[in-house]
């Protein structure tokens, strides 16, 4: 009786011994698994940030140049996590780890919003309409206006002794007008609104339309001997008024103000909810690491 319940026992214990020298062979794959699924959701981490700073980065930069490579780390950083949490999904799935496969499935929805919002700002940040709009302000329509300054005091002073003191006033409300369309031109291309642009470039328009008024009274005031001075004012208005139409052009497109209003905003939120979701999934898989050393 009991040599028959032994022989019973017998194909139980060869079993039994056969699935836990099975299991001790397939320990070291699994820990393969659970060390390279921490290594690829690290990277993946990693290159996240990489390319939320280069996209910060593009936004801010203060040149093409450097707008345009900061972009490309941005895009490269982003192929770089699509590549890692494919690879990291297939080792989740091969493990059986559910909670894990949730993390990071929210975080590639999540990240999918990002890649689309980013594919609107990159391309803003890169043209850098407000920034080249402001090099026109500082630079060549500054230069307009002070050659335009300068030549209609120079006509001034050809002006008969009887005349001075008109001619001195039509000249000081002339550069008072061109003044007053350079200060609009700061408030125009930070502006965000196309109303208030319309309100801003409609103020400008009737400050040029005053600055030549008082330029066409100076030419029926002033000798012949003005006349060379008075040419070079009008070139010079001229040339100040395409500048100050190609500076509403750029400042209209308005890429700065706007890749940085949707950086602060939605893009800002999805980060962080991508990075909540990448933090999740290093947790958890943490806690397989510590389980395996009890």
């Amino acid at each position: 009786m009991w040599r028959t319940a032994e022989r019973a026992t017998i194909p139980g214990l060869f079993f039994l011994g056969v699935a836990t020298v099975a299991a001790a062979c397939n320990a070291p794959m699994v820990l393969t698994q659970q060390v390279e699924a921490r290594r690829l959701a690290s990277e993946v981490q990693l290159q996240f940030t990489k390319a939320a700073d280069a996209g910060n980065r593009s936004v801010m930069a203060d040149s093409d140049d450097d707008a345009m490579a900061a972009a490309r780390e941005a895009e490269q950083a982003t192929h770089a996590v699509l590549d890692g949490s494919e690879r990291l999904e297939g080792i989740l799935t091969s493990m059986g780890y559910s909670e894990e496969l949730q993390f990071l499935g929210t975080f590639r929805d999540r990240f999918a919003e990002y890649q689309k919002l980013d594919a609107e700002i990159l391309p803003l940040a890169v043209e850098n309409t407000n920034l080249k709009a402001q090099r026109l302000s500082f630079g060549p329509a500054a230069d307009a206006a002070n050659a335009f300054r300068a030549s209609i005091e120079a006509a001034v002073k050809t002006a008969r002794a009887g005349d001075a003191w008109r001619a001195e006033a039509l000249a000081g409300r002339a550069t008072a007008a061109l003044l007053e369309i350079q200060v609009l031109q700061a408030p125009h291309i930070a502006e965000a609104q196309d109303a208030a642009m319309d309100r801003i470039e409609q103020q400008m328009a009737a400050s040029d339309a005053a600055a030549r008024r008082q330029l066409e009274q100076l030419k029926s005031l002033l000798p012949p001997d003005a006349g060379p001075h008075l040419t070079a004012a009008t070139a010079a208005l001229d040339r100040f008024k395409a500048i100050n139409t190609e500076l509403i052009a750029l400042s209209r497109r308005n890429s700065n103000v706007r890749s940085l209003a949707l950086t602060l905003g939605r893009k800002r939120m999805l980060t962080a909810q991508c990075d909540d979701q990448l933090r999740g999934l290093q947790a958890a898989l943490m806690k397989h690491a510590v389980t395996a050393t009890r």
